[in-house]
């Protein structure tokens, strides 16, 4: 084998490995399931580009329409290009390299590797003969089907170790149901709803640690095995409360979680359409939010959204339940249904102030760094935790004064040049995205600018919400940036429905989008910033 060959074979070796470092950044990014990561590949992957053009190579090295000569060369030198692009490519979630990813990286690699180095070796030193049947296409041939069907050779890795991770997270599960039991006296909080249960969690860690000492699950630390590792990892025996964040992307998840850590206190924050590609329909996600609400203990109590229609319509018997509205009118006689409400809600440039009233003459007016209804709804959901934990109106009241904005979640923020930044980034949902757009309505300074690529993950109501996005966008903004394609057509139709006077601006990228704003922006002006979509969807 000549040197020239195994620099080639060196090249495209290495563009094979990188295209399984995408494929396994893709499947974490779709959480290791493969129904999900199957979805993305077959709207997002399987037909693109990127891959049409490993196709087309293929075609020519079968067709013998160029000099074999020539077509390894080329390949090659596609692949040195492919290979820079990679490399150069930002991603807004960067692949995490666990223990899990080095697996399946491994295997994929291995399995890859086999069949290459079988190719090189085996029809590689036939590098004599230049024809059709010649080692070196055959094995650059090969290749080129390796680098098109990678994805298969990543799921085929991650099927191949199922029972290596069944037992490794079983593994791990004894142990943090070990270390769970060894504290009897701790109080579980379990937080789940489609949206605003990472905010809430943040919320109640602020406002209880003025009397416990509290652990909440990291970041969204919200499945099984994020919680299993939160408490391996984290769990002290000197912790009073656990506020555990439960995540779902399919029935049982929750009371999978439920299992482990034995929860006695339960907040649902909501229930909508989120996650519709797998629950389908809304009862199903009401069913497994649900999960929470139904695994608790007769001495424990459940915290209700009620200003969710499918949280309101769903009676409790197993356990107490506290309900909550915002700015809704409540029945405090009711003798079956304890609630709460927020009134006098008032924002300001320092914040907003609001009063949370309930049953017996309850009352308490509070002061908080936040903006937007949804915030005031996530502190109600903490307070009343709060209050039923036995902690004064003093000690609340000093808990929600000092929360700080949760990044990514409505925070607001001014820029050197005067430019007010609200930044909603992080999952926008059909409630979160209206009251991040009232909440802008309300900046009359300047112009008001909305960046987003809409909302994901909604199934067969996907375009009719995000449709309705750009209706009330119309209604609350100057200027409209909308990114990408994903939800382009349905909000652009949204905005002409709702006879939008102000402009419109179509970019592919948020790096578009920033360039756009360079331009446009102003002392004065404010811009929201509405989700952003992971590197999984276009």
């Amino acid at each position: 084998m000549t040197a020239y060959l195994i620099v080639i074979y060196v090249i495209c070796g290495g563009y094979l490995v990188l295209n399984f470092k995408h494929d396994i950044h893709m499947l974490q990014q779709n959480s290791y399931r493969i129904p999900r990561y199957w979805r993305y590949l077959t709207k997002n992957d399987i037909g693109s580009s990127w891959r049409l053009v490993d196709v087309a190579m293929l075609f020519i090295a079968c067709s013998r329409l160029l000099d074999m000569r020539f077509v390894v060369f080329l390949t090659a030198l596609l692949a040195l290009y492919k290979i820079a692009s990679i490399c150069r490519k930002k991603f807004k979630k960067p692949l995490v390299f666990t223990r899990r990813v080095w697996r399946i990286y491994s295997v994929a690699v291995a399995i890859g590797a086999g069949l290459y180095l079988w190719d090189v070796f085996i029809l590689g030193f036939k590098a004599d003969a230049w024809g059709f049947y010649s080692g070196p296409v055959l094995t650059v041939s090969i290749l080129l089907l390796m680098t098109i069907f990678s994805w298969f050779i990543v799921i085929l890795s991650v099927v191949l170790l199922m029972p290596v991770e069944s037992m490794i997270n079983r593994k791990y599960w004894n142990e943090a149901a070990s270390i769970l039991k060894s504290m009897p006296d701790l109080t579980v909080i379990g937080i789940t709803g489609s949206y605003g249960k990472t905010s809430t969690k943040h919320f109640l860690e602020r406002i209880l640690s003025e009397k416990y000492d509290v652990l909440m699950t990291p970041g969204s630390y919200n499945t099984t095995m994020g919680v299993i590792r939160t408490v391996r990892e984290y769990l002290k025996p000197f912790n009073n409360v656990f506020i555990c964040e439960m995540g779902a992307k399919q029935s049982g998840d929750i009371k999978e979680i439920c299992e482990l850590v034995h929860p006695k206190i339960g907040i649902i924050t909501a229930v909508g359409p989120m996650h519709l590609e797998t629950f389908k329909t809304l009862e199903n996600v009401r069913s497994t939010k649900f999960e929470l609400i139904d695994f608790l203990p007769s001495n424990g109590f459940a915290v209700i959204n009620d200003d969710f229609e499918y949280c309101r319509n769903r009676t409790v018997d197993n356990v107490e339940a506290f309900r909550y509205t915002v700015g809704k009118d409540v029945d405090f006689n009711s003798e079956n249904i304890e609630s709460y409400t927020a009134r006098n809600i008032s924002y300001t440039s320092s914040g907003t102030s609001f009063e949370i009233v309930g049953k017996n003459g309850f009352e308490i007016s509070l002061n908080t760094k936040l903006i937007g209804e949804c915030n005031v709804s996530n502190i109600m959901a903490a307070v009343i935790v709060a209050v039923k934990m036995g902690m004064s109106k003093e000690e609340i009241y000093r808990g929600v004064a000092s929360i700080e904005p949760v990044e990514h979640r409505l925070s607001i923020k001014r820029t050197p040049g005067g430019v007010t930044i609200l930044d909603d980034a992080f999952n926008s949902n059909p409630h979160g995205s209206r009251m991040a757009l009232d909440v802008l309505s309300q900046f009359n300074e300047g112009k008001r600018i909305v960046v987003t690529p809409g909302m994901i993950e909604l199934g067969h109501k996907q375009k009719e919400l995000n449709l309705k996005f750009g209706e009330h966008m119309a209604d609350s903004c100057d200027v409209a940036i909308i990114v990408g394609h994903y939800n382009r057509e349905a909000i652009s139709e949204g905005l002409r429905k709702a006879e939008f006077k102000g402009e419109i601006y179509e970019v592919d990228s948020f790096d578009k989008a920033q360039e756009v704003l360079t331009t446009i922006m102003k002392r004065g002006d404010t811009v929201l910033y509405e989700n952003d979509l992971p590197d999984s969807f276009k």
